[in-house]
């Protein structure tokens, strides 16, 4: 089938070559000629395992091509996937200039039949208002036109969309009529062979799909973060908690992990559009409005844990392993690291940080700073530190040799926003140790971590 996509982006690039990569022809639309340069040479503007891979294939191929004209694109796919930003407008809603800019190009060059599909998340009702924009910019020209509109909300983790696309849990198709329906299962058709996996519906109730999944996986961790936090003040270890509650089937272990706050661009982004869609229609949902508040106040739990440590942190240089605000990606957007370093730099205090994957992007945000240093490696980042501070659970991580991290620290402590280590043998080799809802592990004896 041909298809065509609207935004080179991390929605449209990833949906765009995982349908090339069954065998479809795709044509991706950009208005940034930069990017699509970048993306006609084989060179992917983002990071996302197996991406670039998939995009120099199908490039290769012919199946997956990039252009600046609208009109070619129009042209080509019976599909028009609409995966454009909806950036947080400053009360809160989605930005719908984007989807709303392409819709009216669409209608400035629609010919034969298109299904027009919304990928891009999208506050309820927005299929009503594409249909008016591409149906308005028909009237212009003085000219009718058969489309369908459908609402297909992307469910891709960042750091797994490959798998996630390609194996999906679910396919949401948002739609009024049944030959809609029948399209896309069509073209869905190479993702859902093993078993029926595309759930059928009204657009609204689509729209609000996804809205509503992203919004309960947030309250899942704010929950956790919560009751961290009552967790330290009554003495319990949260993470047994967690153990206690997972083993429950219908809580499940998913979701449930302490931390130093949620970030990205979905989550508060889609938490906050979601608040703002209720008082749209007159109603205080007070369960995202308390999500959102305690996410904030999650993301400023380990600088108080510094502060409160050293009491004043003017002067002193903190260790920070990880930037991105999660693993597997490049992703800086509200990531916990970001309120850290600032409320860092806000009290005199210098950082020296190392991400696997994120630097580049560190630097973009921030520049060259006296008080920011880019290590070149996660224990270069530690010589002559006054403390570490772990805030993204990257792989390598996970088992660094302590002693040498004792070695190159000016004072041994460390500061886990995402428990990853276990406090008694951090306190046998001679560390003090801040996770998120746990005692604090002080020193016990002076052993190596040979001799652990």
């Amino acid at each position: 089938m041909k298809v065509t996509i609207y935004g080179s982006g991390y929605v449209g690039l990833v949906t765009g070559a995982c349908l090339a990569e069954v065998g479809n022809e795709v044509l991706c639309v950009d208005v940034d000629p930069a990017k699509i340069e970048m993306l006609n040479q084989g060179r992917v503007p983002i990071y996302e395992p197996g991406l670039d891979r998939m995009v120099q294939d199908n490039g290769r191929a012919g199946r997956l091509r990039f252009t600046l004209d609208p009109a070619e694109g129009v042209a080509h796919g019976l599909f028009q996937f609409i995966a454009v930003g909806t950036p947080p407008d400053e009360d809160g809603s989605a930005d719908l200039q984007h989807v709303l800019a392409v819709a009216r190009t669409i209608g400035s060059h629609l010919e034969d039949y298109r299904v027009i599909v919304n990928k891009s998340t999208v506050p309820v009702g927005t299929a009503d208002r594409v249909r008016e924009a591409i149906a308005t910019t028909l009237a212009d020209r003085g000219v009718q036109r058969d489309f369908d509109v459908v609402s297909n909300p992307e469910f891709l983790k960042e750091g797994a969309a490959i798998g996630d696309f390609m194996k999906p849990d679910r396919i949401i198709v948002g739609t009024d009529n049944p030959r809609t329906t029948e399209l896309m299962r069509a073209l869905y058709a190479p993702f859902n062979r093993n078993h029926d996996r595309l759930l059928a519906m009204d657009i609204r109730s689509a729209e609000l799909t996804k809205y509503a999944a992203n919004a309960m996986l947030a309250t899942k961790i704010s929950f956790m973060n919560e009751l961290s936090n009552m967790a330290e003040r009554l003495g319990a270890d949260i993470e047994q908690v967690r153990v206690g509650i997972g083993s429950d089937p219908r809580i499940g272990y998913q979701f449930i992990y302490p931390g130093a706050g949620y970030g990205g661009s979905c989550f508060p982004k889609d938490v906050k559009a979601l608040e703002r869609i209720a008082r749209d229609i007159d109603y205080e949902a007070q369960l995202l409005s308390a999500v959102e508040s305690v996410n904030d106040r999650q993301k400023r739990v380990l600088f108080d844990k510094i502060s409160q440590h050293f009491g004043d942190v003017r002067d002193k240089t903190i260790a920070l392993w990880g930037l991105a605000f999660k693993p597997n990606t490049d992703d800086m957007r509200e990531a916990s690291s970001r309120v850290l370093m600032e409320a860092l730099w806000a009290a005199g205090a210098r950082v020296q940080a190392y991400d696997p994957v994120a630097m580049d992007e560190c630097r973009r945000i921030y520049g060259e700073r006296e008080d920011l240093r880019l290590a070149e490696s996660a224990t270069d980042a530690l010589e002559g530190a006054d403390a570490l501070t772990v805030i993204t659970e990257w792989q390598e991580f996970r088992s660094p040799v302590f002693d040498q991290i004792r070695a190159r620290l000016r004072e041994p402590v460390i500061f886990d926003g995402r428990n990853l280590y276990d406090p008694a043998r951090l306190a046998s080799l001679g560390f003090t140790y801040y996770a998120i809802g746990r005692p604090v592990a002080r020193p016990t004896d002076t052993r190596t971590d040979s001799d652990a």
